[in-house]
């Protein structure tokens, strides 16, 4: 691989060495060689532990060598590399590497500015499951997510749900490569690194903190029809039964999948927002005969349902049962009128969300994932021209260098040292009074996102010590189901206040603040960003100094025909083939289970992007536009499978409700008294003969195997299997449930972050500002050394900092006063905390 003589990519000139295997460390470097660093990346003498065209993807960019690090030679070889390096990443078992001689802490003493990067499975302070053999599905099972499959399963009684997508190592890329960067840019300020651990299981459930929250006494409001018939059937006793036409007819109008003139599904996401709603009504010709039948739309649906004047506003989600039947008919004979593709540009032109159902297949050549760069070609030299996903996360002002990534290339660690060599190293200055206790403390962020990803991305960098305000509208433009339940996770550590912009006085108010911060972040289409002045030009003008991050549902690096389409997670579930993957085939389309599967993940993409702007304005003082969007990541949700080339196999993933598992190595098996879960190579089939009740295995036929295993699972409970397997070397688990884990890993919320206390850790909120006992997932996933990690505060009311933070701006009470009465600023959109 030949060096680029010159690149405006934003970490150009940093150097990774990646000891990762399988999916999450080498992701990690991938991405980070995407935005500019030279990576090499270490196999060991049988190459990758992982054999999957996948690796291709996994290591385009990157310099591959082979060393044998259980020699006294290749330990030598690995320390020349890391002599050379920035950053240094392992996803082993918590020890490995230290037992193979590679000691982080002691790599560091010698050299403070070197920043290490750990991934095990399970946290290395989990003394139960740090030693287990942590496969994806081994995680998954263990953390819930089989079991919690979402409220289409639990209603079908198929419990637990397999499912491929690897959520554990997309999550823990994410995060491990923001953490990273945001440790790196840190460095660049105080010229110290740092040591840094993230536990997939950890990120895992980071991802998932939207489905393990608990809300006591959740009001009746905001319970979908699925969710009160979950309770009737545990009331009353009855199997969970329902088929899946059953189960449709539960679903909201503007939240559920149509049938086409041409036969292909079309999802439609509507809810919430006060206006897309009406638009798809109105569009489709049956909002005037719907509000002739009563169909009314509240003036404020942030008062408690017993003040409205009406049983049901449009705009709000859940609908009563009797209007989303009556309306979901109507849409039904509606959509049977045109094709899913011409209903695709009539949505996206009209500005409200819906999109065609489409095979992953079809996604990968996608005219608009090629014309915008959500994939890429890259020649790969073990299978040809390679279709794969595209960049992940962008700067947008040199985002086009990275639509060529080069293949990767097996060098010699000798070659591989001179590349790493010729490079210029400058490092900062270590300046000991610039030395803070947060990756981020004295960073000021705006925040104008709504819904989850864009806000989640702003919680995220609050942990590490900046100060974020929230600015949202006067009056709420989305139900208080979509803003107070949601933000309850992503409004934590955050003021709120509430401004309209478009009067004089409330564009002055938001004017102030973007000058007064250095970060802005707003999930937005192009067109949303231009006409607020906030594109290149606008904010030049306004803050010349700020980072303006910018998300949306379907950009790439370049235009392409639906970037200005408006769009939400279950879209791009829809659109990349995820939803009919989960379903099993075009006629039973089923969103992926968890609230927020795609967005969460978009989030923290968004926070690297913005640590890779940070970084790249204090190494350059060049100041960057990081962009990303949900079709950019969901190529990262499904890596194991999204590449395509000339003589690629069937696109066969696992799908459909009725799978279980990839082969009879890695299911579900029903023992005595649960579900346990393996997941093991071809391999490891000779360990299978230290596992008490299972000696013989290895001598059996391939096709002979999952008998035998399932009689034998019968014989004792899940827990004494999961233990005897482990053991053995064998990954397996238990499936649990969220609720199970909520529980037994909760404790009353004070100043911890939850780091201390393993793999799994919830804070019980007493005092919750809502006046609800609220329990959630603690901000533990990112565990630095050095670098602080902040414990965040409950989320606050909405606009209950409007006057504060007014005030800093310099607004006397009376002018605060006087934009209230005007209505140019508000304090609060409701009485309560959480309208009933």
């Amino acid at each position: 691989m030949t060096l680029k003589a010159h690149s405006n990519l934003p970490l150009a000139g940093v150097k990774v060495v990646d000891f990762g295997q399988y999916m999450a460390g080498p992701a990690v470097a991938m991405i980070m060689a995407d935005m500019g660093a030279t990576v090499v990346h270490v196999d060991p003498p049988g190459g990758p532990l992982w054999d999957t065209p996948a690796n291709a993807t996994l290591n385009r960019n990157k310099l591959i060598v082979t060393v044998d690090l259980k020699s006294a030679a290749g330990l030598s070889e690995a320390l020349q590399l890391i002599e050379e390096a920035d950053i240094v990443i392992e996803s082993f078992r918590p020890g490995v590497m230290q037992r193979l001689g590679l000691d982080f802490a002691e790599l560091r003493q010698a050299r403070p500015e070197l920043i290490t990067l750990s991934i095990p499975g399970f946290a290395s302070n989990d003394e139960l499951r740090r030693d287990w053999r942590a496969f994806e599905s081994v995680i998954a099972a263990n953390s819930g997510v089989f079991t919690d499959m979402g409220l289409n399963r639990v209603l079908m009684g198929v419990n637990p749900s397999f499912s491929p997508l690897p959520l554990a190592s997309a999550y823990g890329t994410m995060l491990a490569a923001s953490a990273t960067v945001l440790a790196l840019q840190a460095r660049e300020r105080t010229g110290l690194g740092d040591q840094v651990e993230v536990p997939l299981v950890a990120a895992l459930m980071e991802g998932l903190s939207y489905n393990s929250i608990k809300i006591d006494n959740y009001p009746e409001r905001y319970k979908t029809q699925r969710e009160q018939e979950i309770e009737r059937r545990r009331i009353e006793g009855l199997p969970m039964n329902l088929g899946y036409d059953e189960l449709q007819e539960l679903l909201d109008p503007f939240y559920r999948s149509y049938k086409c003139k041409d036969g292909r599904m079309f999802y439609v996401v509507c809810p919430s927002h006060k206006y897309h709603a009406k638009r798809c009504l109105k569009t489709l010709g049956i909002y005037d005969e719907l509000v002739e039948e009563g169909l009314t739309e509240e003036e404020d649906t942030y008062l408690p349902v017993s003040e409205w004047n009406s049983d049901v506003s449009l705009g709000v989600y859940p609908l009563p049962k009797v209007w989303a039947d009556r309306i979901s008919e109507k849409m039904k004979a509606v959509f049977l009128t045109r094709t899913s593709k011409e209903w695709e540009k009539i949505f996206g032109r009209g500005k409200f969300p819906g999109a065609p159902q489409r095979w992953l297949q079809e996604w990968i050549h996608d005219d608009h994932a090629e014309t915008a760069g959500l994939m890429v070609e890259v020649d790969d030299p073990q299978y040809g021209m390679m279709t794969q996903p595209g960049p992940m996360v962008w700067l947008q002002e040199s985002a086009q260098e990275m639509l060529t990534p080069q293949p990767r290339v097996w060098t010699s660690v000798e070659q591989a040292l001179a590349v790493l060599g010729r490079m210029e190293t400058k490092l900062p200055r270590v300046r000991a009074k610039n030395t803070r206790d947060g990756w981020l403390e004295g960073v000021r962020v705006l925040d104008l996102c709504n819904v989850i990803a864009g806000p989640h991305s702003v919680a995220y960098l609050a942990r590490f010590g900046a100060e974020v305000i929230k600015l949202d509208p006067a009056k709420p433009l989305y139900d208080c189901w979509n803003t107070v339940i949601f933000g309850m996770s992503h409004m934590r550590s955050k003021q709120s206040i509430l401004t309209d912009m478009r009067s004089p006085s409330g564009r002055e108010v938001f004017e102030k603040l973007v000058k007064s911060v250095d970060v802005i972040v707003w999930n937005a289409t192009d067109k949303q960003v231009s006409q607020m002045g906030l594109d290149e030009a606008g904010l030049k003008a306004l803050n010349p100094e700020a980072i303006f991050c910018q998300l949306d549902c379907f950009s790439g690096v370049l235009p392409g025909p639906r970037t200005n389409y408006l769009g939400y997670d279950d879209l791009v579930q829809a659109t990349t083939g995820i939803m009919l993957r989960f379903g099993g085939n075009m006629d039973t389309p089923e969103e992926h289970a968890h609230v927020g599967t795609i967005d969460v993940m978009c989030g923290f993409g968004a926070s690297l992007g913005i640590a890779a702007a940070l970084y790249q304005k204090l190494k350059t003082g060049r100041v960057g536009r990081p962009r990303t969007s949900l079709a950019a990541l969901s190529g990262l949700a499904q890596i194991p499978f999204c590449y395509d080339y000339e003589r690629r196999g069937l696109f066969d993933e696992p799908s459909g409700r009725e799978t279980n598992g990839y082969d009879e190595l890695t299911r579900f098996y029903s023992t005595a008294d649960g579900i346990l879960l393996i997941s093991a190579y071809e391999k490891d089939v000779p360990l299978f003969e230290d596992v008490e009740g299972l000696v013989g295995f290895s001598r059996l036929e391939k096709e002979e195997r999952a008998a035998f295993l399932a009689n034998a699972f019968m014989n004792a409970k899940a827990t004494d299997w999961a233990d005897r397997l482990q053991a053995a070397g064998i990954g397996a688990a238990v499936c649990e449930n969220l609720e199970s884990l909520r529980a037994y890993n909760s404790w009353p919320a004070n100043e911890s972050t939850g780091i201390e206390r393993g793999s799994y850790s919830f804070s019980v909120y007493e005092d919750h500002p809502s006046g609800h006992v609220v329990t959630q997932l603690d901000p533990y996933a990112i565990r630095p050394s050095r670098g602080k990690i902040y414990t965040l505060k409950p989320a606050e009311k909405y606009g209950a900092s409007t006057r504060s933070v007014l005030k800093s701006l310099d607004y006397t009470d009376q002018e605060i006063d006087q934009m209230i009465d005007s209505g140019a600023v508000s304090d609060s959109w409701s009485k309560d905390y959480l309208p009933c």
